[in-house]
């Protein structure tokens, strides 16, 4: 294009531009005037929605009041329908006035009105209930005065929300004149400026086209004293003359720059091979002159690392001798007393041992000033990288190669490392197979010398063999015998297996049965005991009451003697319950004290709780189990101390300065110590061991001052070993004695280790012990029986289901104090035709183990009845088993004791049932 077209295209260009700017303009300026209409018919659409809300609210309440004024009339129901089509236009006008406004203070306000309409509604519903019924006048008054003032709450509401609308319109017809005025202005500015761009452009065209033909002449004038690699370049990019010369110009440039750059990236190349061939053959001509593994590895390293211009190298050597694959360091370059802890790596085991794992080779850059040292004689510095490389054979990894430079490894150089490794693969499998050669040829010579000898000695044996061969033809014959015996034998074991198999399934059962057979007549005893030492009738002598309350101490001793029995039993069997959780140690402190202050009064001993300073508040153990292993000790303590003080101290140590090894199942760092010391009698050091063992104490005659069972330690060792700790004890006799518990500290990690032993600790079935908190808030309630307590049951019929005339003597007994109505059955089919017979009954006592229908058929069969699902059913068993709780309640029943019957636990329970059956 000719300069004086290009001119002339420029200005009417311009001017184009600006008539098209112009049209633009004004067409915004007429949509934005549009677009304006729009939205304030919009607001007007608003205003009149928020208009309709606020009117319909101030007619719902005169049509309310129209509706309440006299139900009578027959405009009572025009009004109420009145008032419901206002309140349905109040909810059509809060939906659509949501859809229209966005804004969340109008959606705060519609939420607000929303919840305010709904609590009226419900309101003016309830009056129109109570009016139709006639009834609650007084509150019916109440309620009219809270529909009026929430009706004026919505009232101020739907103003503030109309309000909100109207200030929107306000706003928005400010805005939009604001945009307007800004419009027109921007227009007439616009103008101005394309105006005066298009005279600057005109001055402009004229000026470059001037300017670049002086660049021209410049780049061409300079381009011949260049030297070939960078030519300048004419920066004129049209489509005219000038730019036509230019794209020319330039074109020849590019060819003859890429001409240049080929030549020098061929010689680069050429001189790189080169580099790379030499060095190759400088390393392959080494490896013939090495003798060993260990020469090859001192040999490459040494040659290998200063070619690279590389400061430190090592270099490790796959060993399959160990268990698995060890990479073992069996060379290195500038080696330091400091690498020497840094023998070799397993596969995978730091960034060696993931080289060789991976196959890929490893750069690390801009490495921490303090991760390697480099020394000299004139000082060390610290190389900033490091490269890690697999050396294979056929994708085996046999070495790995590890150096570190002071500066970055050029390409050349990785690839020089790269080559170098397959040749050294090949090699170091060569001298490998070389030294396994010579190796089987030293043993090979060895083995030629041995058979030598072996020959000799072969014809001697030849001799003895026949010898022998007749012993053995004999010995084969009794040897045939001999197996047939020892088949009958292993027979014999087999069945002695089945055998104590079927033994160990017996005791348990016999555990049960015993549990059973035990309790059901304790139950009667102590029952009838209680209540003859209690002598209402005031008819038993001092030394009779004395009697009986020995007759109830005693089975009280029994029972104590049964538990500590079953409990051992289901300990030694692993099936004792371990449920770990937090335990706070201070409600420990207030347990113990409570339970052990009234002895220590009695004896006239002190006795003291202390828990260190840097003991926490709480310990990750089961709590039961906690409680009981303290109570012993604390039993034991109380039993052989007749003066001085008895105290439990609670400290933490740390496991290494316990002198006992602590168990596997847990190697926490620090343990918790609960120390029992008192002043008592002591124990021998010979007999330490032996107090640990079942039915055993320091003196073991008939005639023994302290009596007991010598149970307690042997339960509480056992339960502190499924706990994770021990008890540790230390005594001198006539001074007392230290029993100390030790327990572990768990951290969160340990505890899922611990929880995971405790379940296989624990696993299978357990005696169900009465839950002391269960207990405990049974007590509580029961307390109220007191007084209240005779009154509440007086007349209540109580059915008795048992089959065993003791505790049903001993139950009635028990009962008639209370003056209650009672009833009898022998078993569950009777049970069931006494209770539909009595259909006022009630609550039930229901015994589980009886002939005909057991106690789980029974209250299965009565909660079949619709009239008795609710009836109080407690289920009383002598075989307190875990799963006989779980199995009564399944079966229906409302609460659960065991046998021997603790009567004011019972009398709570039944309370409790009776008043929660009248409520």
């Amino acid at each position: 294009m000719k300069f004086t077209t290009k001119l002339y295209a420029s200005i009417g260009f311009i001017l184009l531009l600006i008539s098209i700017s112009v049209v633009i303009l004004m067409n915004m300026l007429e949509q934005s005037i549009v677009k304006m209409n729009v939205v304030v018919n919009e607001l007007y659409e608003r205003i009149d929605i928020a208009s309709e809300i606020k009117y319909e609210t101030a007619n719902i309440g005169r049509e309310f009041r129209e509706a309440t004024a006299d139900p009578e009339n027959g405009n009572n129901r025009e009004a109420l329908n009145a008032w419901e089509e206002s309140n349905l236009k109040i909810k059509q006008g809060i939906e659509s006035l949501k859809e229209l406004d966005t804004q969340e203070k109008s959606l705060d306000l519609m939420e607000q009105y929303t919840t305010l309409h709904d609590s009226y509604q419900d309101m003016v519903q309830q009056v129109m209930v109570w009016q139709k019924m006639d009834g609650k006048v007084d509150s019916q008054a109440v309620m009219v005065d809270e529909i009026k003032l929430t009706r004026n709450r919505m009232l101020q509401t739907a103003q503030l929300l109309l309000g909100l609308q109207e200030q929107e319109m306000k706003n928005e017809l400010l805005r939009s004149r604001d945009t307007y005025n800004w419009a027109v202005t921007s227009i007439y500015i616009y103008l101005a400026i394309s105006l005066s761009l298009g005279i600057g452009l005109i001055i402009w065209i004229i000026r470059s086209m001037t300017k670049n033909l002086n660049k021209v002449t410049t780049v061409m004038n300079s381009a011949g004293n260049s030297n070939g690699n960078d030519l300048p370049r004419i920066e004129i990019v049209s489509n005219d003359e000038i730019g036509s010369i230019a794209a020319a110009f330039n074109a020849m440039v590019s060819e003859l720059e890429a001409h240049s750059k080929l030549e020098k990236h061929l010689l680069e190349e050429a001189e790189e091979h080169g580099w790379l061939k030499t060095k190759i053959a400088e390393i392959a001509t080494m490896y013939p002159e090495a003798k060993d593994i260990q020469m090859l590895g001192e040999s490459f390293i040494s040659k290998l690392v200063p070619i690279v211009d590389a400061s430190f190298g090592v270099f490790y050597l796959k060993s399959e001798n160990e268990a698995q694959p060890y990479l073992k360091r069996i060379a290195a370059y500038a080696f330091s007393n400091q690498f020497k802890a840094s023998e070799g790596f397993y596969i995978g085991e730091g960034l060696v041992g993931q080289c060789a794992l991976e196959k890929q080779a490893i750069l690390l850059t801009q490495v921490p000033e303090d991760y390697i040292s480099i020394r000299s004689g004139t000082g060390e510095g610290s190389p900033r990288n490091i490269i890690i490389l697999p050396v294979q054979l056929e994708g085996e990894v046999l070495a790995v190669i590890e150096i570190a430079s002071f500066h970055a490894f050029t390409s050349s150089q990785v690839k020089l490392l790269e080559e170098i490794n397959s040749t050294l693969g090949m090699a170091i499998n060569s001298m490998l197979n070389h030294m396994r050669a010579e190796r089987l040829l030293q043993e090979s010579q060895a083995l030629t010398e041995e058979l030598q000898v072996q020959s000799e000695e072969l014809q001697l044996q030849q001799e003895e063999l026949r010898t022998t061969n007749e012993k053995l033809e004999e010995q084969y014959t009794a040897s045939e015998q001999k197996k047939k015996e020892l088949e009958k034998v292993r027979e014999a074991l087999e069945e002695k297996a089945q055998q104590l198999e079927i033994s160990s399934q017996y005791k348990s059962e016999f555990l049960a049965n015993m549990s059973h057979e035990l309790r059901t007549p304790l139950n009667s005893l102590l029952i009838l005991a209680r209540i003859l030492s209690e002598n209402e009738e005031g008819n038993l002598s001092k030394k009779q009451e004395e009697y009986t309350r020995t007759i109830y101490t005693s089975g009280n001793d029994l029972l104590l003697l049964i538990n500590d029995i079953l409990d051992l039993a289901k300990i030694e069997s692993g099936k004792l319950e371990v449920i770990s959780k937090e335990v706070d140690l201070y409600d420990v402190q207030d347990y113990l004290s409570k339970q052990f202050s009234p002895i220590a009064s009695q004896k006239d001993i002190q006795f003291n709780v202390q828990l260190e300073p840097n003991v926490s508040n709480y310990l990750y153990t089961d709590e039961q189990c906690l409680k009981q292993i303290l109570k012993n000790l604390l039993s034991n303590a109380f039993k052989f101390t007749e003066s001085g003080s008895v105290s439990l101290q609670v400290r933490k140590v740390r496991t290494e300065y316990i002198e006992k090894q602590m168990p596997v199942s847990t190697q926490a760092e620090y343990m918790l110590a609960f120390s029992v010391i008192d002043t008592g009698i002591g124990v021998p050091t010979e007999k330490q061991r032996v107090i640990f063992d079942a039915f055993k104490q320091a003196d073991g005659t008939t005639s023994r001052k302290y009596g007991g069972t010598g149970l307690g330690l042997s339960i509480s060792r056992e339960m502190a070993s499924v706990l994770g700790g021990f008890i540790e004890l230390t005594s001198e006799v006539g001074k007392g004695s230290n029993f100390t518990l030790y327990l572990p500290i768990l951290q969160s990690s340990e505890i899922l280790e611990a929880n995971s032993y405790i379940e296989e600790a624990a696993a299978g079935l357990e005696y169900e012990d009465y839950s002391l908190n269960e207990k405990s808030e049974v007590d509580d309630e029961g307390s109220r029986i007191n007084e209240e307590g005779k009154s509440s049951l007086k007349h209540k019929k109580v059915l008795i289901v048992d089959d065993d005339i003791r505790n049903v003597y001993a139950l009635t007994i028990a009962l008639e104090k209370y003056e209650m109505d009672i009833i009898v059955a022998e078993n569950g089919r009777e049970g069931i035709e006494m209770l539909q017979g009595n259909p006022d009954t009630d609550i039930v006592l229901m015994d589980i183990m009886m002939p005909e229908m057991d106690g789980f058929e029974a209250m299965r069969r009565i909660r079949q009845l619709p009239k008795y699902q609710t009836l109080p059913i407690i289920a009383l068993t002598a075989k307190a088993m875990k799963q006989s709780r779980e199995e009564c309640l399944d079966a229906g029943a409302t609460d659960y004791i065991s046998k021997p019957i603790d009567i004011d636990q019972l009398f709570s329970l039944m309370h409790v049932w009776l008043y929660r059956k009248e409520g």
